[in-house]
């Protein structure tokens, strides 16, 4: 059930409906005026605010407009014995949840207090699974190398400017392309990821541009293809050292004039994507062998972030250790592990050729294998010989 506040300057309105939404197991506070009733919400968590217009002093316009600046998600349903046309699509253009003529249809009221409700609910699960997907995407670390991606990061993700991230496999590429998305302006947008070494080549194409129906033998239907599904947001192309050449002819051309046009069809769609790119190779040493295309190369390259292996940040593993054992843990519901000291000087021991990937399974054979507590006993019997 929820609580609600009350704000009305009649007393016997104030009462009936502080008694009927009591009944139904809502917690119920009542104001007599516009300020008394910024006053309970401020110091008090509400999930829905039932707020008359008509009031002395303050109307309730004024105050659905302070409401909305201090807690925009709460639903603010208004009422009014003077209601129309003008006044209810004020109210709703001003963020009102909803308008009700008095006298008050309770079957109305009651349904429309249980949308609310289902409305609040909603966007708290919503925000606690984004957090929950910002924790899995986190950067962990505090060694100078990946502070230095974190500034850089910080700093770019705001700009449109393409980015070309470098580094080996396993180091947390894809984990820098989702935080320029998540920090840039386009965040409430798709982030469309595309592996392009996963892809046929004769594939690549269709699964970058889309294709109409009969392109190939195949091609049974008309198909958006990534760039086009990316619209307004981001697409990250990994391991785009592996993509054909033909393929990157057209990537750059999308680059070049924000058009593509789809495989079968000679017509050109407007696209406003951000290209994040990423690859484990050496993109000069492709474009000497003739493999990778210099021009497409100084169009992804507007910024390089290279992210540095788990050999050259050994200091971040106590920290990247203790993340993924609360991670895993949590994922098999669990309480996480111990991990002694000794267990993290063994850790560093260690050639972390996987990189970060590698460190996270180590981990969790260890969190299946061990006992409560992780030992340097258990890091030699269960991870150095898989190394």
């Amino acid at each position: 059930m929820s609580k609600i506040l009350v704000i009305d300057d009649e007393k016997a309105i104030r009462n009936t409906l502080k008694d009927i939404l009591e009944v139904e197991g809502h917690t119920v506070d009542v104001a007599e005026d516009g300020h008394m009733g910024l006053e309970l919400f401020n110091g008090g968590k509400y999930e829905i605010v039932l707020c008359d217009i008509k009031m002395p002093q303050m109307d309730g316009i004024e105050v659905l407009e302070k409401l909305q600046e201090q807690q925009p998600d709460v639903p603010v349903v208004m009422i009014s014995g003077h209601g129309n046309i003008d006044t209810a699509v004020e109210a709703i253009k001003k963020g009102a949840f909803d308008f009700i003529e008095k006298p008050l249809d309770l079957n109305r009221l009651l349904i429309t207090i249980r949308n609310a409700t289902d409305k609040t609910t909603l966007i708290q699960e919503t925000k606690t699974l984004k957090r929950k997907v910002s924790k899995a995407y986190d950067i962990v670390g505090e060694s100078p190398a990946i502070v230095k991606v974190k500034e850089i990061i910080d700093r770019v993700a705001p700009t449109d400017a393409r980015v070309l991230i470098t580094g080996p496999n396993g180091t947390g590429k894809e984990l820098v392309a989702r935080w320029l998305h998540e920090k840039s302006n386009r965040a409430s947008m798709p982030f469309v990821e595309v592996n392009c070494a996963a892809i046929p080549s004769e594939l690549i194409e269709s699964e970058l541009f889309g294709h109409e129906k009969g392109a190939f033998t195949s091609a049974i239907k008309q198909r958006k293809g990534k760039f086009e599904q990316a619209d307004g947001g981001t697409l990250f192309l990994d391991e785009i050292g592996d993509m054909s050449l033909s393929a990157q002819a057209k990537v750059l051309r999308a680059l070049q004039e924000n058009k593509i046009s789809r495989v079968g069809s000679d017509k050109d769609i407007n696209v406003n994507v951000r290209v994040i790119a990423a690859t484990n190779k050496n993109l000069t040493q492709e474009i000497e062998k003739g493999n990778f295309r210099e021009d497409l190369y100084h169009r992804l390259s507007v910024i390089i972030i290279n992210v540095p292996p788990l050999c050259e940040r050994l200091e971040d593993i106590p920290l990247l250790a203790q993340h993924f054992n609360e991670q895993i843990c949590d994922e098999y519901g669990i309480p996480p592990k111990t991990i002694t000291p000794d267990a993290i000087d063994e850790l560093k021991k260690l050639k972390w050729t996987g990189n970060i990937r590698e460190l996270r399974n180590v981990v969790e054979r260890l969190i299946i294998l061990c006992d409560k507590e992780i030992t340097g006993k258990d890091v030699k019997a269960f991870a150095a010989p898989n190394i």
